[in-house]
């Protein structure tokens, strides 16, 4: 059965094929605009197809526990395309494919915490929480951590979750944020520059048609901690 989105009509999602793996293998090896141009139909064919299938397969589930979430084909699906333009890395193509799921009608840049997934050759990550939260991002959720530390604990101290999930990990500051008691007992969470967790499974889970549900159920476990984040943010 064909899923509508917009108007665009996409293919029952069967599982990510092994072309797709097969041919982000041959992109790391061949990273370069000539070759990619000469195989575009395989990406498009076996890779970007497929995630848009995965996606809209996957738009009913978090309709269950995150609504308020933008699960589209086309916006979710992040391009190929690398911005090489502060990286010394030049080659033009990623060899991952990846999609996020963020507030509806959020501008860009704005979106608060959502939920991340990449496939790439040996490896599925699945993740949720906010990446680079700005200044005053960072100011709300510290604001947040400490006027509703046990709700915060009470998430990332679930036992499912802890099942799942390692602690949040990221960058940190090596002394306390100004204008914090150093003896304050959320100290170590408050020094915390990113908000984020997220688990590495072996590639083979993706070829399956069930993916879609393996996906869901991480992306469930993690929408407390999303939803606290976004709360704080005041999004």
């Amino acid at each position: 059965m064909f899923t509508e989105f917009d108007e665009l009509i996409f293919p029952p999602f069967e599982g990510f094929p092994k072309e797709g793996i097969i041919f982000l293998k041959k992109l790391k090896k061949n990273n370069t605009r000539e070759w990619f141009n000469a195989h575009k139909d395989e990406y498009e064919q076996f890779v970007k197809l497929p995630m848009q299938s995965f996606i809209a397969a996957l738009q009913p589930l978090f309709a269950d526990f995150a609504p308020q979430f933008d699960v589209h084909p086309k916006r979710s699906l992040f391009r190929i395309y690398r911005d090489t333009r502060f990286s010394k890395d030049k080659t033009p193509y990623k060899t991952h494919v990846a999609a996020h799921f963020v507030l509806k009608g959020k501008p860009k840049g704005f979106e608060g915490s959502g939920y991340y997934l990449h496939i790439e050759p040996g490896e599925v990550f699945i993740g949720g929480g906010i990446y680079m939260p700005d200044n005053d991002q960072l100011k709300r959720i510290r604001k947040g951590l400490v006027e509703h530390s046990d709700e915060f604990l009470s998430i990332i101290n679930k036992p499912s979750f802890k099942k799942k999930f390692p602690p949040l990990t990221g960058e940190k500051l090596s002394r306390p944020p100004k204008g914090f008691d150093p003896n304050h007992p959320m100290i170590e969470w408050l020094k915390l520059k990113q908000f984020f967790t997220g688990i590495e499974l072996n590639e083979n889970i993706c070829y399956r048609k069930d993916f879609i549900k393996t996906v869901a159920g991480y992306c469930k476990e993690l929408s407390p901690l999303v939803n606290f984040l976004n709360k704080t943010m005041g999004l």
